[in-house]
C-alpha cells in the first residue's frame, strides 16, 4: 500500500535512537505525547503512527498534509522538523 508519510525528526530527549529510554516520540508515556496522538488518530486518512512518522491514506488531500505538518511543527517540545514523503 503506498501512502503519504510525515517523517518527524524529534528533539534529542525524545528520540529513542538518539539514547532515550523506553517509548518515544509520538508513542511517548508523557501527558503531551498521548493527547497529541488521541488528536492524531481521529483523522479517517490516518493509515499508522510510528515514534517519528505518521502514514496516510494516499488519497490525502495535500491540504491535510499541510494542516497536519504546520500543526507538528508548532509543538516544538517534541518535534525539530516535518518532511511529507
Amino acid at each position: 500500500m503506498n501512502g503519504r508519510e510525515l517523517r518527524l525528526e524529534l528533539r534529542p530527549e525524545w528520540d529513542a535512537a538518539a539514547g532515550g529510554q523506553g517509548r518515544s516520540g509520538l508513542l511517548a508515556a508523557d501527558a503531551r505525547a498521548r493527547t497529541l496522538l488521541r488528536l492524531l488518530v481521529t483523522y479517517p486518512e490516518v493509515c499508522y503512527i510510528l515514534p517519528d512518522r505518521i502514514r496516510l491514506e494516499p488519497s490525502s488531500d495535500p491540504r491535510l498534509l499541510e494542516s497536519i505538518t504546520r500543526f507538528l511543527e508548532r509543538q516544538s517540545w517534541l518535534v525539530k522538523s516535518v518532511a511529507v514523503q
